[in-house]
């Protein structure tokens, strides 16, 4: 991803995060309760916003340190937002167990995403 699509991926993360975060604790919460999922939702809902966040920081990052693993690095975190978190809302909103066995696919790509960016942060010079 390059540094404006990394920013725009961030933000829309992250209108999402306040949008699905307000749904689920008024429209969504009865639902929530009966499925005993709440905790699954909030769980997703946080993860999407810590990463809304890092993207929108990783979009301002290829100035100091310029990388095409950073451009890896926020495509991967991306695809692991919308695995990890969005298998989460399928399984807290439906309990089909099924959205479930893809969360861990999410989480590997998030791992891979912070990864690239450790990389790249400790292989390049950067200025001060």
């Amino acid at each position: 991803m390059n540094q404006r699509q990394t920013m725009l991926g961030g933000s829309i993360l992250g209108l999402l995060g306040v949008a699905l975060g307000a749904f689920g604790a008024h429209a969504l919460k009865g639902l929530l309760m009966e499925n005993g999922r709440m905790e699954t939702y909030e769980l997703a809902v946080r993860y999407q916003f810590y990463h809304a966040i890092t993207l929108l920081t990783l979009g301002s990052l290829p100035e100091k340190f310029g990388s095409s693993m950073l451009r890896w690095a926020s495509l991967f975190i991306f695809i692991g937002v919308l695995l990890f978190s969005g298998s989460l809302y399928g399984f807290a909103l439906t309990n089909v167990t099924g959205f479930a066995l893809v969360t861990p696919l999410g989480g590997i790509m998030l791992l891979i995403g912070w990864g690239a960016l450790t990389y790249s942060l400790l292989s390049k010079k950067h200025s001060p």
